[in-house]
């Protein structure tokens, strides 16, 4: 009986102090977009538990919208996010250190419905566009500036804009509550497969505008202070997202414990 007590002991001697290390893991908090693609990668991670083996624990609120999101994160609620590098750029030239991990290069468009009779960018004027995102939307900007370069058209004052969730854009457009639709790229296959389809994409329109399409138009961002104070959560944050990509890239098993919350 002794001797089973000193085993039991010295078992929790040697498997405490581990325990207690992976307790104490410090803590990154993210915002995400409930209905994001960010979710695969997020699953991807905490299932096979990246985020632990680079040296942080990565805890996450779901949101609705993008709005909510930043409101979470430039209120402190939130460590990271993922947002448009259009506006992370924005927040910068208005003073605030905002750092930028790049996450991802994958766009979207604007799907008009197939027997809409709308050809063109210039059909949709003094119609409604559904926007998932806000007036700062990389999609939307960079559609802006594709309808001022090939047909002189002010997309912002031509036509009427609903800024919403993705999935209250989907449903608006496939109701016809809207004529047009700028939405995510999984939303935008889901849309396709409804009877829409795609009147420019993001990438055709930024290749017309000559803008780099290596350029990473979506990342993690965290605040200036935030990264200097926790550079090895930082570091720990890219190291996990690029395990992760690596291995939804190699491995089609991996897919399956992805999720979109």
């Amino acid at each position: 009986m002794n001797f089973l007590k000193r085993f039991l002991a010295a078992c929790l001697f040697a498997f405490g102090p581990a325990a207690a290390v992976a307790e104490d893991l410090p803590e990154l908090r993210a915002a995400m977009l409930a209905s994001g693609t960010v979710n695969w990668e997020i699953s991807t991670i905490k299932a096979h538990e990246f985020d632990r083996k680079n040296g942080f624990e990565l805890t996450v609120q779901d949101y609705a919208d993008n709005g909510a999101t930043r409101v979470a994160f430039e209120g402190g609620e939130a460590d990271t996010m993922v947002a448009d590098w259009i506006w992370v750029a924005n927040q910068r030239a208005a003073g605030k250190n905002y750092v930028f991990i790049p996450y991802s290069l994958a766009v979207g468009g604007l799907v008009v419905k197939d027997d809409s009779g709308i050809k063109a960018l210039p059909d949709l004027a003094g119609k409604k566009i559904g926007i998932a995102g806000g007036p700062l939307d990389k999609s939307w900007l960079i559609l802006r500036a594709y309808a001022k370069q090939q047909h002189g058209m002010d997309l912002a004052t031509e036509t009427e804009q609903v800024f919403g969730a993705p999935p209250l854009i989907f449903k608006s457009a496939l109701s016809g509550e809207t004529a047009g639709a700028i939405n995510f790229w999984h939303f935008l296959a889901k849309m396709k497969a409804k009877g829409m389809h795609e009147l420019i994409s993001v990438s055709d329109a930024a290749a017309a505008l000559k803008l780099d399409p290596d350029t990473p138009l979506l990342g993690y961002v965290l605040k200036g202070d935030y990264a200097a104070a926790h550079p090895g959560i930082v570091k720990g944050l890219y190291k996990a997202s690029r395990a992760a990509k690596d291995l939804l890239r190699d491995d089609d098993e991996a897919w399956k414990g992805c999720e979109t919350r």
